[in-house]
């Protein structure tokens, strides 16, 4: 995956992050990351869920899904904020005694 490359700036103390309009689940799976794929996905699962044409056999599975999704969201985020997702990860030198 590729992602575009967006401009840097120095932002004000008081300046609020802008939100990213949401991706489709197709746009998210090539553009985006995992996180951009998980939040159209729940998405697209809470629409099916809401939909009064979504057959009932299909809406335990589909809430479920929906109840998995939102916690991956959550993990991910959490992660995210405290720096430990997709920071860039710092090689050591190999000791061959610590085997």
């Amino acid at each position: 995956m590729t992602k575009a490359k967006t401009a840097l700036r120095v932002v004000d103390p008081d300046e609020k992050a802008q939100r990213r309009k949401p991706l489709t689940v197709s746009a998210a799976a090539s553009d985006g990351d995992r996180l951009d794929l998980l939040v159209a996905m729940r998405a697209r699962v809470a629409t099916a869920v809401e939909d009064p044409n979504t057959p009932a056999r299909d809406l335990a599975a589909l809430t479920r899904r929906l109840m998995e999704i939102a916690k991956d969201i959550e993990v991910l985020q959490a992660a995210v904020e405290q720096g430990g997702a997709d920071g860039p990860v710092e090689d050591s030198a190999f000791d061959a005694s610590a085997i």
